[in-house]
Parts: C-alpha cells; sequence; structure tokens
C-alpha cells in the first residue's frame, strides 16, 4: 500500500442489474424491516470512508429507477446485463472519478441482511491489512460484500464474464483478508420466494 493511499476515499457499487427470474419480481424492491433490500443497503454503506455510493441497474432499471427519483447518488444503468453481474461491476469501475478510490465495496443486492456495523469492520480490515480483497466469513464460508482494492480494477475489467470476480479472487488467493462474523446475512443470497419467506418470518 503506498503512503498516500488511506487518504483516497472508498467507492460502494449496490448490484442491482440481474433479472430477478426465480424470484419473480425485482429483488431490489423486495421488502425488509419496513425498507426494500435496496433502501436498506443504501443505508448500511453511509460510512466515512465511503465517499461515491452507486447502483447499478440493468433488466428491472425502468421499474427501480421510479423508487429512485429523489436519490441524489449515483444510478447506473448495465445495459450489458445480460452477460452476467461482473458486466455490473465493470459498469461501476468504468464510472468512477479519475481522481481514484482506494477501493470499491461491492453489495449484491440479494444478500442485504448485513448490517452498518459489519461494513464498518470490513473497512476497518480494507484499511489495516492492505491486502488487495477483502471479505467476511461465517462459520468458516465466504461471504458479501467483498471490498476490492482499486490496483485490481484492471483485472476485473479484463476478467471471464464466464467466471466473473471469482476469477480475480482466485489470482491473488494469497492476498485476501478474511473478517470471520456472526451475521449469517453474508452468505445468504435472497434468491426465490421460499428464502423470502423464511427471512420475513425469522426477522418480523
Amino acid at each position: 500500500m503506498s503512503v498516500t493511499e488511506p487518504t483516497l476515499p472508498l467507492a460502494a457499487a449496490i448490484l442491482s442489474g440481474g433479472e430477478s427470474r426465480r424470484m419473480g419480481s425485482p429483488k431490489a424492491l423486495l421488502p425488509y424491516r419496513g425498507k426494500t433490500f435496496l433502501e436498506h443497503l443504501l443505508e448500511v454503506t453511509q460510512h466515512p470512508r465511503v465517499a461515491i455510493t452507486c447502483v447499478v441497474l440493468g433488466a428491472h432499471a425502468e421499474e427501480i429507477g421510479k423508487v429512485l427519483r429523489n436519490y441524489t447518488g449515483n444510478v447506473l444503468v448495465n445495459h450489458h446485463w445480460q452477460n452476467g453481474q461482473l458486466s455490473s461491476v465493470q459498469a461501476a469501475i468504468r464510472s468512477l472519478p479519475p481522481q481514484g478510490t482506494a477501493g470499491l465495496l461491492l453489495c449484491p443486492v440479494d444478500h442485504p441482511i448485513i448490517s452498518a456495523a459489519l461494513i464498518g469492520k470490513l473497512i476497518e480490515a480494507f484499511d489495516a491489512s492492505g491486502k488487495a480483497i477483502v471479505l467476511p466469513t461465517f462459520c468458516g464460508k465466504r461471504g458479501h460484500p467483498v471490498i476490492f482494492r482499486s490496483t485490481l480494477y484492471r483485472e476485473l475489467l479484463a476478467a471471464s464474464p464466464g467466471v466473473g470476480a471469482r476469477q480475480v479472487v482466485w489470482a491473488h488467493a494469497g492476498d485476501i483478508a478474511e473478517f470471520p462474523t456472526e451475521e449469517e446475512g453474508v452468505t445468504l443470497n435472497i434468491d426465490d420466494p421460499d428464502t423470502l419467506q423464511r427471512l420475513q418470518a425469522e426477522n418480523p
């Protein structure tokens, strides 16, 4: 890590470009404790180190965009959303300002059950470790969100759509900081109505 890097801000991207085919409706607009998944993620990613937040839309851009009318952050439309989540990651990277960022916090909208405290701990681990990638683990299983250091942006832009960001994670297996957490939400993919129903029953 360079001496000046800690002064650079972090960016956060909420990835909501998918078709939500199994769910049957846009995941970003699903309810969780009085908010939508998207609203919850926008709230918990507010942190002093995060200076830039963008929401990446795709398949349901028009419908979700109506909810974001009063949102003052960046809203991007990934017109290549059919190419998978990596294409939304790449859209977020391309939107970042030229003056630079220290890293990018990636929050898939189908992993919404995380807290602001978890985000804070991940950012602390990012700043303290100097590692290229920081991610949470629950019971030894890796989850989301993930922070990629800016030195990996080029590799993310060049990664194979068929493999996705995992290609970069695998390439830097020795440069990863894992943050163990008791928040099971880091590994919960809310991908279908049954999973959503169980979530809502357990978190009224």
